[in-house]
């Protein structure tokens, strides 16, 4: 299996015929074979088409997007593992979500955030290939933290509050957090992905969908990984972007993770450069690098680390967080001129995507098998 680029046609879809590609997707497939197509190819669809393509029996799985690794918003991103509070959940998330929640809570136990998080550390563990990365880390604060023990201090290795002598290097601050984390470098990471789900008999296809029912008839299940493209896939005017830019410098003496509490000042070393952040700019669509963002973001970080005044080879690169007031992990039936089409929502994580996203994807894919074996029983016959 593997990488298929889509047709043009000039007429709306026929029974199993996605882009005129209809005998390289369901040749010789089983009749019951479920066909489903993730939408999205960032670290939120790719994972969630391995644990579709790991947790659903007799299904197969289609990537379908405008852009893949390296062109994604998750190539930008940092990949720090640090989880993210998200504190306000839609009343549609909640409703539909207790059994959800209850789960979670049964096979992890502590906060939602915790429960996302815990899986995604399980998983990472065994990905070193992928440049995945074990980083001691310091995590500083100007004022003391109401919550000085954060849910995920048992998650984490090491966890320890700062010493006095480690505090010195930092005379803006006056409480710090020390301890080892991990470090996902999504150009490494998401090809691996890839990688697994045409190793199960995947599929993926270039092609941008502006209407997620140009996918039926041909696929059974449809799982939206669109980020921001569900202002229009899924008609979503709660999500927005944040903007972020970051800077990409040659510094190999810096070994240390370093963090402000407040998240917007940080210095992330990774394996090819290190990552010089940031920005939150909410509502800003705008791709394009902001010189004075770069000298902003360069000032910050020097001033928590001087030696970076030596930086070389500075790149400036962007990206657009997909902000939501909570993630949206839910199944939506979509009905049209009596046709039915189930969709599981999987977006909206802003900046904790890489953080989480293991453990909202085996949720989703959870969500899928639902989907499929609604779709395998046979509705019952009145016998009026």
């Amino acid at each position: 299996m593997g990488t298929r680029p889509a047709k043009l046609w000039e007429t709306s879809f026929g029974a199993r015929d996605f882009g005129g590609f209809q005998d390289c997707f369901f040749r010789d497939r089983p009749m019951d074979t479920a066909q489903i197509a993730v939408v999205g190819a960032g670290v939120a669809g790719l994972s969630t088409a391995v644990c579709i393509s790991k947790l659903v029996p007799r299904c197969s799985v289609t990537i379908v997007s405008d852009k893949f690794t390296p062109d994604t918003t998750s190539d930008v991103a940092a990949g720090m593992l640090i989880p993210h509070t998200y504190s306000v959940l839609t009343a549609s998330w909640l409703s539909m979500a207790a059994v959800i929640l209850a789960l979670w809570e049964a096979e992890a136990g502590g906060s939602l955030e915790a429960r996302s998080w815990r899986p995604a550390w399980a998983t990472w563990q065994d990905l070193i290939s992928t440049k995945i990365q074990k980083l001691a880390s310091w995590q500083i604060f100007q004022s003391t933290p109401t919550e000085e023990v954060p849910f995920w201090a048992d998650v984490v290795l090491g966890f320890r509050k700062m010493t006095e002598a480690e505090l010195k290097k930092f005379p803006q601050h006056v409480f710090g957090q020390a301890f080892t984390t991990l470090k996902c470098e999504c150009p490494a990471y998401l090809p691996w992905l890839e990688k697994r789900i045409k190793g199960s008999g995947g599929w993926t296809v270039t092609r941008r969908i502006e209407d997620l029912w140009e996918l039926h008839p041909s696929f059974d299940v449809v799982v939206n990984c669109s980020g921001l493209g569900s202002r229009e896939l899924a008609g979503d005017s709660k999500i927005f972007p944040v903007r972020g830019q970051v800077l990409q410098v040659q510094a190999p003496w810096v070994e240390h993770f370093i963090r402000d509490g407040s998240g917007l000042t940080y210095i992330y070393p990774g394996t090819s450069h290190v990552t010089l952040g940031g920005t939150r700019q909410k509502g800003d669509w705008n791709l394009f690098p902001d010189a004075e963002n770069s000298r902003e973001i360069l000032s910050r970080c020097c001033a928590l680390e001087p030696s970076l005044h030596g930086a070389c080879n500075i790149r400036e690169k962007v990206g657009l967080r997909p902000y939501r007031p909570g993630v949206r992990l839910q199944t939506e039936l979509l009905v049209r001129d009596g046709q039915r089409l189930p969709v599981v929502h999987h977006y909206g994580h802003g900046s904790g995507g890489i953080s989480v996203h293991w453990g909202t994807a085996l949720e989703a894919a959870r969500l899928v098998s639902e989907c499929v074996h609604a779709l395998r029983t046979p509705t019952p016959k009145s016998q009026l």
